[in-house]
C-alpha cells in the first residue's frame, strides 16, 4: 500500500486553506492534510512531523519575507515548497524560486490552473506558470527587466517596501535586528540603483511595479 503523501497548509485565512483542501482531496487519494496559520507554527509542524509539499502564503503573520524558503529547508531540506500568494508573480516568483522554492502559483489562477500546479508539485516536485517561463526566456535573451525594482537585492526590496508603508529607519532596524546605520546604507544604495531622490519618488514607483503595499 503507497505512503498517503503528506501536505502543510501555511495560509492564515481559514476559507483558503479549506478551499485548497477540497480541491486536493477532490483530485487526489492518500492525503494527510496539516494546516497552520502563522509562520511560527509553520516551523513548530515541520520540527515533529515530515511533509512532502508545503503550500506557503507569502504574507503569513510571523513570517520573514524570502527566508521563509531558506527556513523550511533548513528543518526539512527534501520537503518541497509552493508559493501560494496573490501578489505579482512577474515581480515576486523568480525571486523566491532562486531562494529554493520548487513553484509559485498565484491566487488569482482558475481551479484547473491549481489543479495542474498541484498536480505538477506532487508528481514532479515543481510548477512555475506559462508566464513565469516566457519571463525566464525574456531575462535569459534580453539579459535585463523592465521592472527597476528588480535591480534590488532580496534585502533592499524588503526594506524598500517598509519605508513606501511609511516606516522610518529606526522602526526598520528594531523590526529587521539591524542596526540604524546599517538601514541608512541600504536606503542609500535603495535611491541610487533606483536613481531617485526621496521617499515619495519611492512610493510613485511601488505604485507603478509592486502590488504588495497598502497604499490606505
Amino acid at each position: 500500500m503507497n505512503k498517503n503523501l503528506s501536505i502543510l497548509l501555511a495560509d492564515d485565512h481559514s476559507v483558503v486553506r479549506h478551499g485548497i483542501s477540497l480541491i486536493l482531496k477532490g483530485s487526489f487519494d492518500n492525503l494527510d492534510i496539516a494546516h497552520a496559520d502563522d509562520f511560527l507554527k509553520t516551523l513548530q509542524l515541520l520540527k515533529t512531523q515530515d511533509f512532502d509539499l508545503v503550500i506557503l502564503d507569502i504574507s503569513i503573520p510571523e513570517g520573514k519575507g524570502i527566508q521563509m524558503v531558506e527556513l523550511i529547508k533548513s528543518i526539512q531540506p527534501m520537503v518541497k515548497i509552493l508559493i501560494f500568494s496573490a501578489h505579482e508573480e512577474e515581480l515576486y516568483a523568480l525571486r523566491y524560486l532562486k531562494a529554493g522554492a520548487d513553484g509559485y502559483l498565484n491566487k488569482l489562477s482558475s481551479e484547473t490552473e491549481f489543479q495542474e500546479a498541484f498536480t505538477s508539485m506532487i508528481k514532479n516536485g515543481n510548477y512555475v506558470s506559462q508566464s513565469i517561463k516566457n519571463q525566464i526566456v525574456s531575462n535569459t535573451l534580453n539579459k535585463k527587466s523592465d521592472n527597476p525594482l528588480e535591480l534590488l537585492s532580496n534585502r533592499e526590496l524588503e526594506i524598500a517596501r517598509l519605508l513606501v508603508r511609511g516606516e522610518g529607519n529606526l522602526e526598520i532596524a528594531n523590526k529587521l535586528e539591524l542596526q540604524n546605520s546599517t538601514v541608512s546604507t541600504y536606503k542609500n544604495r535603495i535611491f541610487e540603483k533606483l536613481v531617485i531622490s526621496n521617499t515619495v519618488a519611492l512610493v510613485a514607483l511601488f505604485k507603478s511595479y509592486d502590488d504588495l503595499v497598502d497604499y490606505d
